[in-house]
This record gives structure tokens, sequence and C-alpha cells, in this order.
């Protein structure tokens, strides 16, 4: 699967000028596969859809860079023509996803606390920052001389920050053997033996409890996943349903309540809050189908040592900031776009 590429970055950089003469917001947008979550922003689109490509992919240094607006699926195709992926496997959540929105939005899958995030992949960038300056940051070049790891920053930053243009990724082989397996057990019964399996040579690459049953995967060389397999006595199934947790296509999903992302200690107990949980990444991510208050749930996974995001969008989506931490991203904020022209209020309606 390929593209035609195109270098916009001259139009897009005139237009990151023409805002700051004016004093207008600019609305980032690429595929907008994942515009509810974060908060609105008003201003002039600035889309990055035309600035697309592969920029340079040399598969023997495991590294692919590409353009902002590049379809995260035609990178994905591009990667899978060598054999190799993306480890920490993002989530489209849409036909439009692009790289650009990949890294601000910073989402990771199910392999995230075997393999790592978005973050741990990105090892440079371009962009065109509040001065209207369309700079390169990270391992290629240069480091900022603010002392911050820009290029990683952009990881999570929903654009608030400045306008990625490009980004340099490293990459990773496909697992060599897959196995998929399940387990009749419930929720303590899971965490317990994921605790005990957690000291052993297991190659887990995902584990996950839907309320019934845990589901794992094993990912390595083929006689390091057979013996596993052989070892844990799991029913082996079709390998579906991680995909579908990913893009949130499970039936869990499908619950009309508002969803919650709670990110606790995987050693956390199980979370007392109504509604319908499902845990993944070994118990450090759970999802929440729930009617209650905001406050309470936030409470209770404060109490775990979590934080709660609200994946069904409103007022607050994010966490709240405690003050001194809110000083920074204030601070970070003002040294990367002073006038406050990109995506605000995205984040938090303070910055």
């Amino acid at each position: 699967m390929h593209e035609t590429a195109c270098d916009t970055s001259a139009q897009l950089l005139d237009q990151v000028r023409a805002a700051l003469d004016s004093g207008i917001h600019l609305d980032i947008r690429g595929g907008q596969s994942k515009t509810w979550l974060g908060r609105a922003v008003e201003g002039q689109v600035l889309d990055t859809r035309a600035h697309q490509g592969i920029v340079n992919y040399d598969p023997t240094e495991l590294i692919i860079t590409a353009r902002a607006g590049t379809p995260l699926r035609v990178l994905e195709a591009t990667l899978a023509e060598y054999g190799q992926c993306l480890p920490c496997e993002p989530p489209h959540h849409g036909p439009g996803a692009t790289v650009g929105g990949m890294v601000a939005a910073g989402l990771s899958g199910p392999r995230r606390p075997w393999a790592g995030s978005v973050r741990d992949f990105v090892l440079g960038t371009r962009v065109i920052n509040g001065h209207a300056q369309h700079l390169r940051f990270g391992a290629e070049v240069m480091k900022n001389v603010a002392g911050y790891d820009v290029s990683r920053l952009m990881a999570g930053s929903f654009g608030c920050l400045g306008l990625i243009t490009e980004v340099s990724l490293k990459v990773l082989p496909k697992p060599r053997a897959v196995a998929n397996l399940r387990l009749e057990v419930d929720l303590p019964g899971a965490m317990q033996r994921l605790a005990e399996w957690g000291r052993q040579p297991l190659p887990i690459s995902a584990a996950c409890h839907d309320g019934s049953a845990l589901h794992l995967r094993l990912e390595g060389g083929e006689g390091s996943v057979h013996a596993a397999r052989d070892r844990l006595g799991c029913e082996t199934v079709e390998p579906g349903f991680w995909e579908g947790l990913k893009e949130h296509r499970l039936a869990f999903f499908a619950d009309p309540r508002p969803l919650w992302r709670l990110s606790v200690p995987a050693i956390a107990a199980p979370l007392d809050l109504p509604g319908e949980q499902l845990v993944d990444w070994g118990g450090a991510q759970r999802w929440l189908k729930s009617d209650a208050e905001p406050q309470r749930i936030r409470h209770v996974v404060g109490q775990a040592g979590g934080h709660a995001t609200c994946f069904s969008g409103g007022d607050s989506p994010f966490h709240p900031l405690p003050e001194g931490l809110l000083r920074y991203h204030r601070q970070l904020k003002t040294r990367l776009d002073p006038q406050g022209i990109f995506n605000p209020g995205r984040l938090y309606k303070e910055l």
C-alpha cells in the first residue's frame, strides 16, 4: 500500500505565520479519528493530511521517517512488507488515522507494558513552533536549548505545543511466532497468576481479563512460544480479540454508558466502582463503563495511585493536574507557543 508523497510544510508554515500575525487560534486536524478525546477547540482548521509520504525507511537500521499526514495504515503496510511493525500497537480508531495524530494522541495498544509506549519509539521530529520556526529535534540533529526532549514531549501533547510535520520512529521485526490463549478464571485468580508468571521467563506480550476469562498473547521465537503455551495449559483461541480490544470493537465498548480509562499500578486491588470493568495491560489499564460521577471515579482511582481519563468527552476529560505540575505545563506551553495559538484548551482549559 503506497500513497502520493507531498511536502506541504511551506504552506503549513505560512498558515502558522498568518495566525500569529492576526492573533487567531489554530485547530490542528489530521484524519479526525480521535477528535472525541479531549476538549473542543475553537479556531481556524489547520489540516495536515496533504502533508504526507514516507521520507526515509531503512529496514536494516529499523528506522522509518514519515510526514505527519501520512495515513497510519500506509506506514504499517510499508513496515509489513519487510516483516516489521510498530511495537506499541497504536490504535487507529478510524480509517483516517495519521502518523502525526498517532504521536499527538500518544495512545498505545495491548503490548505497551511489555514493549513500550509511542513515546518510547519516537527518535526525532520536525515541528513548527509558536515562533513560526520549522525546527528539527531529536537524535538526528540537535537538542532543544530549553533542555527538553521536545520530540518525546510531542507524544500525548494533542497538538498543544506545536505542529508536528515529520516523525522518525524506531521499529522492530514482527514476532516469529504468536499464540493466543484463554483461561476461565475470575479476576483475583487472574491477577495472582499474572504476578506469578511475571517472575518467570515467559514471552507474554498482552494480558487482559474480560470479566470472566483471562486472555493472553505469547510472542517470540517458535520454541519459546510453543514451550510457554504447553506450560500454561490454556485454551488456544483465534487472534481477533486483541484487534477488537485495541480498536474498541469488543462488545464491552458497545455499552452506551460513558467510557473511562483508568491508569493504576498493575498490582492495585479491584476498584470499588459501579459499572463494568475490563482489565488490560496485566492490570495497569482498566476500562470502565459507568454512570458514576466523575469526582467519585477520580477519587477512587487517585486513592489507588492512578488517574482517570474520560473517553466520552466532557469539559474535563483528563485527570486534573496538581498545581505544581500545571505550573510546569504552563511554562512549557509559554516557551514553545507563547501566543497560545495551537489547540488552546484541548488538554486543559488553562492551556
